[in-house]
């Protein structure tokens, strides 16, 4: 097989996708290997290698003594080519050895528009699509991810899901491998062994049903399966990774990187990572600077970025950017994610080495009423003076991001873009005249599950070309530049987020008909998944454009990911009264659910949490907002 794969790379752009063997990449002896996982990332290399989260499961399993832990990512399309052609079956990178020899191949899911991407590795790999017509002689096929979150739409070719962070999760599921091969458990015990394993959704031991009128009515528990599935949380950041892969050519994140903290509570109700990765936890500014340290002895980069849903809400993140400073003078440091504030802007001109080119902001909406509405707590103050001082301090360019179709937005909201970027080059041509650049960038909004626009409408397609087209005509004659995304993919992503195991079906017809990395706009053709909807019978307006009832069942309601519903339900009604709620991290709780994660925060974190429990039921007591809400956390 090795000479095969060999004369295959001979063939193809970039062989050095396939070809394995990167500095800091572990290859250990197959035939020594006890359990055998192989973790998948169902994209390209280029956007695979710059997934932290599977470095960092690679990184833990592979320091077992007995386990192997190998990757594969999708081939590109002259690779599927000659591997169809030759009959060679998908490999791992460190051994090459056939995918389906594997006990374990692990997916992550990140982002809905790959989704026909995961069948056709496992095509290629010889393994059945579907989860039920696999036998003794296939691996189990598992999954993790945000995607997580809304198995359904790949629950009928997925073995069993982990939710949740895996750190902990992928080092008892190797045990549980090798007690399994020990014992000779066959394939339908070790799924049954799973359904006790906390975080793990196995969909053999679920059953869909559907009302009357066709749509869904609950999930029905097959063989003493739980009611309910809770994400796994890791109670502290473990330590950071600090021997990765270096790529042999050039990855979307060609840099070194640390995580400096998990998880954020501003709070904005757009945001599924905000909620699905509660509560915030930090690393010391000590720790990242010793993680930086070894990072650079073992990679050789010249360049680190801080890794966090919002980098500069850090509580320490002023003396980590000293202590970096201080201690690697030549670093050039980056921040990925910027709050609209002048406080903001002074951390990124303290990593700041060299030219200053672009800074990005993320306003998201285009009026104070529609950011209040989305809890996005940034004022139009806030943006103009993070922009004033970023330009007199020679940033030459500023970036904005906006959402369009949010709920509530109005035309108004939107022309309020317009006038901003209006505003912010105005005041870029005041410092640096005529270099002074300019961009406004929009995505659509496509609602996510366990965010309190769960229940949200998608805007149609007309809807977002007449928001575009104002964009468009406004920021031309302001000299703003303008980008956005297309509704058409949008459309297919809230189909694919909010969709329940009966979509699975287009996704196949989807993938049968040629679908294959869809999120790569030159391959999304968006008439494969009409035909596909048609195919199955699925009704996309039903999915996307319509709101949803807050007490209808919810495909993903048997997905518990600390944040509760009836919170979620508050904040959704709160996005109409345009009421706001402050981030818990720097104030009181606001009883999102989290704070009954008892063994996440210690008996002391859970006693704070009490007593703010107690004050916020004796504010809130007899308010009929909130007492149905307070009452069942209580």
């Amino acid at each position: 097989m090795t000479a095969s794969i060999d004369s295959l790379l001979t063939r193809v752009s970039k062989p050095a996708r396939y070809s394995g063997g990167e500095w800091n990449s572990v290859t250990k002896d197959w035939r020594n290997a006890s359990v055998r996982i192989a973790l998948a990332f169902p994209d390209s290399y280029d956007i695979g290698m710059s997934n932290m989260g599977l470095g960092i499961l690679y990184d833990l399993l592979n320091k077992v003594e007995d386990v192997a832990a190998e990757r594969v990512f999708a081939p590109w399309e002259d690779m599927e080519a000659e591997m169809r052609r030759e009959g060679t079956p998908l490999w791992s990178l460190e051994t090459r050895n056939r995918i389906r020899d594997f006990d374990i191949l692990g997916f992550t899911l990140q982002y809905e528009l790959t989704y026909t991407n995961l069948l056709n590795m496992l095509d290629l790999a010889g393994i059945p699509v579907w989860a039920r017509e696999r036998d003794e002689s296939h691996p189990l096929v598992i999954a993790g991810g945000s995607g997580a979150f809304n198995p359904e739409p790949l629950a009928p070719f997925i073995d069993a899901f982990v939710l949740g962070e895996g750190e902990d999760a992928v080092v008892e599921l190797a045990d549980r491998v090798r007690e399994w091969k020990r014992l000779g458990t066959p394939r339908r015990g070790r799924l049954r062994e799973l359904l006790t394993m906390p975080g793990v959704y196995v969909p053999s031991f679920y059953e869909p049903r559907y009302d009357a009128s066709g749509h869904f009515a609950s999930l029905d528990r097959l063989d003493g399966a739980p009611p309910t599935i809770t994400r796994r949380v890791v109670e502290k950041l473990p330590p950071a990774l600090v021997k990765p892969i270096v790529p042999f050519l050039q990855t979307v994140h060609d840099r070194a990187a640390v995580e400096i903290q998990r998880g954020c509570t501003q709070g904005c109700r757009f945001c599924q990572a905000g909620m699905i990765y509660r509560p915030t936890r930090e690393r010391s500014p000590e720790e990242v600077v010793q993680a930086a340290r070894e990072l650079m002895q073992n990679t050789g980069y010249d360049e680190l970025s801080l890794l966090s849903l919002s980098t500069t809400d850090h509580s320490q993140i002023v003396p980590m950017i000293e202590s970096l400073n201080e201690t690697f003078p030549a670093l050039k440091i980056g921040i990925p994610s910027t709050r609209v504030d002048s406080f903001s802007v002074d951390v990124a001109n303290a990593v700041a080495k060299g030219k200053k080119h672009t800074l990005t902001l993320a306003p998201e909406a285009g009026s104070q009423r529609l950011r209040n509405a989305i809890n996005k707590l940034v004022s139009e103050a806030d943006l103009l003076g993070a922009a004033e001082n970023a330009f007199q301090r020679g940033w030459t360019g500023v970036k904005m991001y906006y959402m369009v179709g949010l709920p509530t937005e109005t035309l108004e909201d939107v022309a309020g873009i317009v006038e901003m970027g209006q505003k912010v080059k105005a005041i870029g041509r005041k410092y640096v005249g005529g270099r002074a650049r300019v961009r406004v960038s929009t995505s659509n909004l496509v609602p996510k599950p366990h965010t309190p626009f769960q229940w949200a409408r998608q805007d149609t397609a007309p809807e977002l070309a007449e928001k575009h087209f104002l964009l468009k005509d406004g920021c031309r004659s302001a000299g703003v530049e303008f980008s956005w995304n297309d509704p058409r993919d949008s459309f297919i992503e809230a189909v694919l987020s909010r969709g329940d195991r009966r979509v699975a079906i287009a996704v196949y017809e989807a993938w049968r008909r040629g679908a294959k990395f869809d999120a790569w706009s030159e391959y999304f053709n968006p008439q494969t998944w009409e035909d596909a909807f048609a195919a199955a019978g699925v009704d996309g307006e039903w999915f996307a454009h319509r709101e949803w009832d807050t007490h209808e069942p919810l495909p993903w309601d048997h997905i518990d990911c600390g944040v509760t519903k009836s919170y979620l339900r508050g904040q959704w009604r709160d996005v109409h009264s345009v009421k706001t709620v402050p981030d818990c991290h720097h104030g009181s709780c606001n009883v999102c659910g989290m704070q009954n994660f008892d063994a996440l925060n210690g008996e002391k974190g859970v006693s704070d949490c009490l007593v703010k429990l107690d004050r916020l039921v004796e504010m809130r007591r007899g308010t009929e907002k909130y007492e149905g809400e307070v009452l069942e956390l209580v």
